[in-house]
């Protein structure tokens, strides 16, 4: 697999037409119809090329991230005549980039695309990697593919009209990838307020955390080892988003993904004696700015259902990335379920539950 073309940049519109000239002129927009309102047209505005592309649009919501959205994609791109020699430009949060992205991995066998993430949670996670993928029968990222989009454009420009829950949601990715590089990236995202937004800031942070992710796909593009690393916080994550897409009360992933790093630090503290002092602290930042899921005892039986769901799972045991230590990773790690339940219960404990 080659490696991404990541560009950082505020400079969105002009950055696509520079790409979007070595491509060709067939271009096809992917989004959901908020991004199709408000951010569409700011890029269109310094892109003839995107201006006159053929726009495809969904329902936004993790809850269409859907085998009925993906299909209207395919027909979007059938009845506008899509080729092989097409660009596609998946512009949105990782709903987008993730089924906009496994749309062009399969039609006509493969047509190239951009993600262009309109959401910090995108831009450090769902748009750089290669993962692309739709929910399926009420589990998340059931059915997929990996192909790595021929570019990635971000840019911050689209971040400080974001409403805080969707920057903290990016912002637990973030916190994963310090958490998985070390001390001293860990150090500069705790001590980031999210409160008090500071895009520039934002911006070398964001930058170091993509670099962390990159540094991983390289090394291992289709998850056979390293690249567990990434499913730090994962495990628990999606059950709980899981639980709550069942409760027909859907939660931002980055919180789910927060939550479930603090049970995986625990299951860390546990098993391969995490330090305690660094476990707080990440739990005070996650109770702090993520609040806690509604969960409780009696819900224990449903998570450990959908954790056996993982698609790194092997031999019915639930597979789990854990660290010794910031920046020190172990990979393949299967805890018993009644460690899994323990780790939950001190989970509660640690966000006043």
């Amino acid at each position: 697999m080659k490696h991404q073309d990541i560009i950082f940049t505020n400079s969105v519109g002009e950055e696509l037409e520079r790409i979007l000239a070595e491509f060709g002129d067939k271009v096809y927009v992917i989004c959901d119809d908020n991004t199709k309102t408000c951010v569409l047209p700011l890029i269109a505005s310094a892109s003839p090329r995107v201006a006159s592309a053929r726009v495809i649009s969904t329902p936004p919501g993790d809850e269409n991230k859907n085998i009925r959205s993906l299909s209207m994609i395919w027909e979007g791109l059938q009845n506008g005549g899509a080729d092989r020699h097409s660009v596609i430009i998946n512009i949105g949060g990782g709903v987008i980039t993730d089924m906009g992205g496994f749309a062009a991995a399969t039609f006509k066998r493969g047509v190239r695309f951009i993600n262009l993430p309109t959401t910090l949670l995108s831009a450090v996670d769902a748009a750089v990697g290669g993962k692309t993928g739709i929910n399926f029968n009420g589990f998340k990222n059931e059915v997929g593919v990996f192909k790595e989009a021929d570019a990635v454009v971000i840019s911050t420009r689209f971040f400080d009209t974001l409403p805080l829950d969707e920057v903290k949601s990016g912002y637990a990715e973030m916190i994963k990838h310090g958490l998985l590089e070390g001390n001293s990236a860990l150090d500069r995202l705790l001590d980031y307020k999210l409160n008090e937004l500071d895009v520039t800031r934002l911006l070398s942070l964001l930058e170091e955390s993509v670099n962390v992710k990159r540094r991983v796909v390289e090394q291992d593009p289709f998850e056979k080892g390293i690249r567990k690393a990434l499913n730090l916080g994962h495990t628990v994550g999606h059950a709980l988003e899981s639980l709550a897409l069942e409760r027909k009360n859907p939660i931002p992933h980055g919180y789910a993904v927060a939550w479930g790093c603090v049970v995986e630090l625990v299951l860390s503290h546990m098993i391969l004696e995490f330090p305690s002092a660094i476990l707080h602290r990440v739990a005070a930042f996650v109770r702090d700015n993520y609040g806690a899921p509604a969960i409780e005892c009696r819900d224990y039986p449903k998570l450990l259902e959908y954790m056996r769901h993982d698609k790194k799972n092997s031999g019915g045991r639930i597979n789990f990335t854990l660290l010794s230590a910031p920046g020190k990773i172990e990979i393949d790690r299967y805890p018993a379920d009644e460690e899994i339940l323990t780790a939950m219960d001190i989970f509660r404990d640690l966000m006043g539950i």
